[in-house]
């Protein structure tokens, strides 16, 4: 059986498995990172959307040798030493949320789209996080959270700082 090396959460790891087994169910099964949701199994809602060298991609049809070499981003990886990134700061602070169960994939799109479009609005952010589905239908809730996310994230920059 292949072995696959990746950087998971800042760490290396190292897995044998086959070569298109999805890195969703790698995430959840072997390594236990259960902020990793399998929603549709087609990459159409992006519950389980994962930052794969800082791009989001839907890990349940992204078959684990796509990750040889890169680095993956979970959900369980934004805190920093116990400290919310500004993201999930501002996902809480906004209560973008009702279920939770796209919330993870929703935060590593808008990580990824602040990281392109640092200060978005409004439009920028519908459309960098059109792709994720929210069957709460709490969408303003989730924009009005990336712009907040955004104002938090600038003022991380000037003060101490928050990786991610």
């Amino acid at each position: 059986m292949p072995a696959f090396k990746f950087t998971l959460n800042g760490k290396a790891q190292r897995i044998e498995t086959e070569a298109d087994r999805p890195l969703l169910e790698v995430l959840r099964e072997d390594l236990g990172l259960i902020g990793v949701r399998y929603g549709c199994g087609e990459g159409q809602c992006r519950a389980c959307t994962v930052l794969l060298d800082g791009k989001p991609v839907p890990s349940c049809v992204t078959p684990v040798r796509l990750a040889e070499g890169k680095s993956v981003l979970t959900v369980e990886g934004l805190a920093v030493n116990g400290k919310l990134h500004p993201v999930q700061q501002a996902f809480l602070e906004e209560g973008a949320l009702q279920c939770g169960y796209c919330t993870s994939g929703m935060m590593l799109t808008a990580v990824a789209l602040l990281k392109t479009t640092p200060h978005p609005t409004e439009q920028q952010v519908a459309e960098g996080m059109n792709n994720n589905l929210c069957r709460c239908c709490c969408y303003p809730s989730i924009v009005t959270a990336v712009r907040l996310a955004a104002k938090l994230s600038a003022l991380n920059t000037q003060g101490a700082g928050h990786a991610g």
